[in-house]
């Protein structure tokens, strides 16, 4: 129930409610002052929102909102009692509560906020600037909490319940929502929502939020337009997806693009012949389910030129390695790991998941024939999020029983750093980029990349 705390409240010439919008803009007007009762009120506004929801079944938002607009100017004692203001927020809240979602609205509406954690019905903390707090808010009771879960999950196509308690979702807005339930979660409901940026992230800013620097995205753009396999790697919360996006920018506009992802969350503009596939999870029944894997196999019977997948975690990386070899080159993915060695010894390792049959070395050799360029990512101990390596893949070498790595960039942090203020910059090393093939291929300088990058290659 929305409760309000017991306080003086203006008497005012309400005027006209015409929609829970229109008190924003209306200044409050002077009046006599008087208590308001606690529990009367809040006894009122019960009442009030049990008739709005025994009316608002089987109506579009629009309705409803004049449906709550109209039953708040026919309840005299509120106002006598609520400033317009105070009517026009209750009115937004009740719209929240029955179509929104609830407490969290003004949470996931903050642009400040990157990342919303709900610990069961009391707890919820966020984090903005990189930092967690504690928010104070708590929900009214566990199944408040759950009905929401119910109503973010359905809005997706999802479902979620007691029998299959964890769920990979997303809001209406792209966000990433996880979900586990009891009695998986011991301590109530547990969700997590990931926010993205309202606006795709472009490279210019990841430039000037010093994540890397300009010669590294021109060195970049170089090698997404010669059609280099790139994977992005690096630690939960390091900005491997927006950076994936961002990097996506450098893609011409007239390619064949299937993106695939558990839940869509990129957001990939300027290109106009994309098809975008999401997984699905298996019904109560155990019927129905779609994986990465299946999704990447069927994305080559439709003419990709390009296959973006979001994130692979486990035997899908078989497929997604296959697709890179069979003539997908140009191909982007993303994995967790703590380096680019480390992503590749994780492609391995979920290949084997697959039980494909072929012995390591086959498998490693096939890893350094399908991926060319890795980039890894790096969330700093000043919450700052960082580019720190560019590394060419080379081949496999038997002997040693590893890929050979060939880095590009690396970042090297300066001496004047302090534990709360990260400085540094991505380097260019000496090394030269030794695989040159797909830059003659597409047209451009072999050597271009074995200097100093100065200019983007599409000035």
């Amino acid at each position: 129930m929305i409760t309000y705390e017991k306080r003086k409240i203006k008497r005012e010439n309400a005027g006209t409610l015409k929609n829970y919008a229109d008190s924003d803009a209306i200044a409050a007007n002077d009046g006599e002052t008087y208590d308001c009762g606690h529990e009367s009120e809040n006894g009122i506004i019960g009442k009030l929102k049990a008739r709005i929801e025994a009316g608002a079944h089987g109506i579009s938002d629009e309705e409803l909102k004049s449906l709550i607009a109209s039953e708040i100017r026919n309840e005299a004692s509120l106002r006598d009692t609520m400033t317009l203001r105070q009517l026009g927020e209750l009115a937004k809240d009740l719209y929240s509560d029955m179509r929104g979602f609830g407490i969290l609205d003004p949470l996931i509406s903050d642009p400040g906020i990157t990342e919303i954690m709900i610990n069961g019905p009391d707890k919820i903390f966020i984090e903005r600037d990189g930092r967690i707090t504690d928010t104070g808010k708590s929900f009214e009771s566990e199944k408040k909490l759950e009905d929401i879960i119910q109503r973010i999950v359905g809005k997706a196509g999802r479902e979620v319940n007691r029998a299959r308690p964890i769920v990979d979702t997303r809001l209406p807005d792209g966000s990433r929502v996880n979900v586990v339930l009891p009695p998986v979660a011991l301590g109530g409901a547990v969700m997590t929502v990931r926010r993205f940026p309202s606006e795709p992230m472009t490279m210019k800013k990841l430039i000037e939020l010093g994540s890397l620097t300009e010669e590294a995205a021109n060195a970049l753009e170089l090698l997404v337009k010669a059609r280099y396999n790139i994977f992005i790697s690096g630690g939960t919360g390091s900005g491997k997806t927006t950076f994936l996006g961002a990097l996506s920018g450098f893609i011409d506009g007239d390619e064949r693009i299937i993106t695939v992802e558990d839940s869509a969350e990129l957001m990939l503009c300027g290109i106009k012949n994309l098809v975008s596939l999401e997984t699905r999870n298996a019904n109560s029944t155990g019927q129905g389910e779609v994986t990465i894997g299946d999704l990447i196999r069927t994305s080559l019977r439709m003419r990709p030129e390009r296959i973006i997948v979001g994130e692979v975690r486990g035997g899908e990386a078989l497929d997604m390695l296959q697709a890179m070899n069979t003539g997908h080159d140009g191909s982007v993915s993303t994995g967790h790991a703590n380096s680019p060695s480390d992503m590749l010894r994780r492609l391995e390792t979920m290949v084997l998941q697959r039980n494909a049959g072929p012995g390591s070395d086959a498998i490693r050799a096939q890893i350094a024939s399908a991926v060319d360029i890795v980039v890894h990512l790096s969330r700093m101990r000043d919450k700052s999020r960082k580019t720190v390596e560019i590394s060419e893949v080379l081949e496999y070498d038997p002997h040693r029983g590893e890929i050979e790595l060939n880095p590009l960039f690396v970042f090297e942090e300066d001496p004047d750093s302090t534990k709360n203020e990260l400085k540094g910059r991505l380097k260019r090393s000496k090394n030269r980029l030794k695989g040159t093939q797909k830059l003659v291929l597409a047209g451009f300088d072999p050597e271009i990349l074995n200097g100093e990058v100065q200019k983007s290659c599409s000035e």
